[in-house]
């Protein structure tokens, strides 16, 4: 069967099983990924060692089998931690001291879909590991042309397989890093959407005293009562009711894998991204004054303006987790965080957490003394709206013509178009791992931002 070439994303593997994803692109896949690592990190005294972990998606077992067969058979020992949080096995990778991670998920696609996202160590320094991330930029398209060749690759001795449970010393690390006293009087609603975030998210609760309560915390491979999207509004309304049922000081939701989350406060309002981003930097600033805070360029103009009036270093960057977390580490940003509700860390190897970001949110909570909607409110100094998605044929042309449209506004190309002017700005982007177009406006008020997407809502619409 031939593999399908779609599947190699920006930032990962991803496509509709069994079509473009299946049991013999991903043999082929744990093959490709082992001749790359031993590429990269030219060990040759000893096997390497790679960690494994899955979604709960009812594909992923069959698609974790193939891929650990074909790893296997290239001689590698391979350490399985199971049905886990994509944010376990960025831990578990650093912590196991591991060569190499592959995470077997599509992440917040529907169920249909499934991926792996591969992760190597370029580094063995263990004060500073460094762990880089396949993508476009580094180490797809080699990933690609492994697989995609027809020749066997060369199988060495077998590895082994074995197991291994992250979970305790993933929250003994956690624990660590922050002091839970005061937290006790906080409620909150934690939507799981039927991923893998309940698998860390329930242990994490029997060790604190807020009152954390939980919807859509069994694993469910067909995500039944809702997709795992947080950025889709819909998903959100369950949360939202069951915020203002039990009078809760919070909800937040994950997405399939556990690494992103969105809030709701208390009055079961959605909170833009951006707010949690502007106020997770003001705690890291208050605690380590002028460090560097990373955030993608779809963020709302307000981030940069906090940072800086917490005497913190922004950092602008392209979107995706890859692209992100080499740039956290590139600035040794103490934080960072992106429009998607995806949060890094400098203390948890510069990934995600959604342990650690719930437990921030209930100790600001706590310190603070003051409902959520109105400490949030300081931070919203604009107008933000997005991010919106179009489908269009020609995704570059429409680009292109935006461009020439705008064009009097300062134009950047970091990541698609980006044209600023003095009381609005918009940034218009492919997706990476979804057909479409993505825009987002920001402007000093609601009515022109509203104004400025409908022109440019009209001038893709007429493209198609």
């Amino acid at each position: 069967m031939q593999i399908s070439e779609k599947i190699f994303k920006a930032y990962d593997i991803r496509g509709i099983y069994p079509d473009e994803i299946n049991e013999i692109s991903s043999y082929k896949i744990g093959l490709a990924f082992i001749k790359f690592l031993k590429l990269v990190t030219k060990i040759r005294r000893r096997k390497l060692k790679i960690i494994v972990g899955k979604d709960a998606r009812f594909s992923s077992p069959e698609i974790f089998k193939s891929f650990v067969s074909g790893a296997l058979r290239h001689g590698v020992d391979i350490i399985d931690i199971g049905t886990v949080s994509t944010d376990a096995l960025y831990f578990a990778l650093n912590f196991l001291e591991a060569d190499g991670a592959a995470m077997i998920t599509a992440s917040h696609n529907p169920p249909e879909y499934n991926g792996i996202k591969l992760v190597a160590r370029i580094s063995f320094n263990k004060k500073k590991p460094y762990a880089k991330f396949i993508c476009s930029d580094w180490g797809m398209d080699k990933i690609k042309e492994y697989a995609l060749d027809e020749i066997p690759l060369k199988a060495d001795k077998g590895g082994e397989l074995t197991h291994y449970n992250i979970t305790s010393k993933y929250l003994d690390h956690i624990f660590s890093l922050i002091d839970m006293d005061g937290t006790e009087d906080i409620k909150a609603v934690i939507d799981c959407s039927g991923g893998t975030g309940s698998v860390l998210m329930k242990e994490l609760a029997k060790e604190i005293s807020a009152d954390l309560l939980f919807i859509y915390s069994t694993l469910d491979s067909k995500f039944s009562n809702h997709l795992p999207n947080p950025s889709i509004k819909e998903n959100l309304e369950d949360l939202q009711k069951e915020v203002i049922k039990q009078k809760a000081n919070f909800g937040l939701i994950f997405d399939g894998d556990g690494d992103r989350a969105v809030f709701v406060d208390e009055n079961g309002d959605i909170i833009e991204t951006s707010m949690i981003i502007s106020m997770f930097s003001e705690y890291f600033l208050k605690k380590n004054p002028k460090s560097t805070i990373v955030y993608n360029l779809t963020c709302s103009k307000a981030v940069p303006v906090i940072i800086k009036k917490n005497k913190g270093k922004p950092v602008k960057t392209r979107t995706g987790h890859a692209f992100m977390k080499d740039a956290a580490r590139a600035n040794q940003a103490i934080f960072g965080g992106e429009i998607s509700g995806h949060f890094y860390y400098q203390d948890i190897f510069y990934a995600e957490s959604g342990g650690y970001t719930l437990l921030l949110m209930l100790k600001i909570l706590s310190q603070s003394k003051q409902p959520l909607s109105s400490i949030i409110k300081k931070y919203k100094h604009y107008y933000w709206i997005g991010e919106n998605n179009f489908k269009a044929i020609d995704k570059q042309g429409v680009i292109k013509l935006l461009a020439k449209k705008y064009r009097h506004g300062k134009k950047t190309w970091l990541d698609g178009l980006t044209v600023e002017f003095k009381t609005w700005w918009f940034n218009v982007r492919e997706s990476h791992t979804e057909p479409l177009l993505r825009v987002v406006v920001e402007a000093k008020t609601k009515d022109f931002a509203k104004k400025k997407l409908a022109a440019i809502s009209k001038i893709i619409k007429n493209q198609n």
